[in-house]
């Protein structure tokens, strides 16, 4: 036996090496998304349904930092179209390992609310998280936490 590494055979049909790359079915990376301008979203003005799955979102936290999803500014929408919800989010950034343990507790979590029957969870990265989305109590809580912002 050689010692010289060995070429392997691929199948040409299993790998196409010709086509573009696809992105992630369930992510939004389009540009048009909400203005900065329009963040944070905070629920505030919301009632009913509406205001039922903003106020079990706030009861969601980080996992790494005492701080609700809403206050981070993770939260760019909750859309209602009769009794079914859709949230639209986004994270600190897209590597985040939480990723899919936070966006099944968010569709676990809106699911859960009275009066809801179907949940949806949009992930979008447009406009891209940063520190001016924390709400201001947001920031006292990251202040609270030991961080300096």
């Amino acid at each position: 036996m050689s010692n010289e590494p060995q070429a392997h055979e691929t199948d040409s049909a299993e790998y196409d090496i010709e086509s573009e790359p696809t992105a992630c079915a369930y992510t939004d990376y389009s540009e048009s998304g909400q203005s900065p301008e329009e963040l944070p979203a905070t629920g505030e003005g919301a009632t009913g349904l509406e205001k039922r799955v903003w106020d079990a979102l706030y009861d969601i936290e980080d996992p790494e930092m005492p701080i609700s999803i809403v206050d981070l500014g993770l939260i760019y929408g909750v859309q209602m179209e009769g009794d079914s919800a859709t949230v639209i989010m986004t994270l600190t950034y897209t590597g985040c390992p939480a990723r899919k343990m936070l966006t099944e507790e968010i569709e676990e979590a809106v699911a859960d609310v009275d009066g809801v029957e179907d949940a949806d969870l949009e992930l979008v990265w447009n406009p891209p998280w940063s520190i001016e989305m924390v709400t201001e109590q947001g920031k006292d809580d990251l202040r609270d936490f030991g961080l300096s912002i």
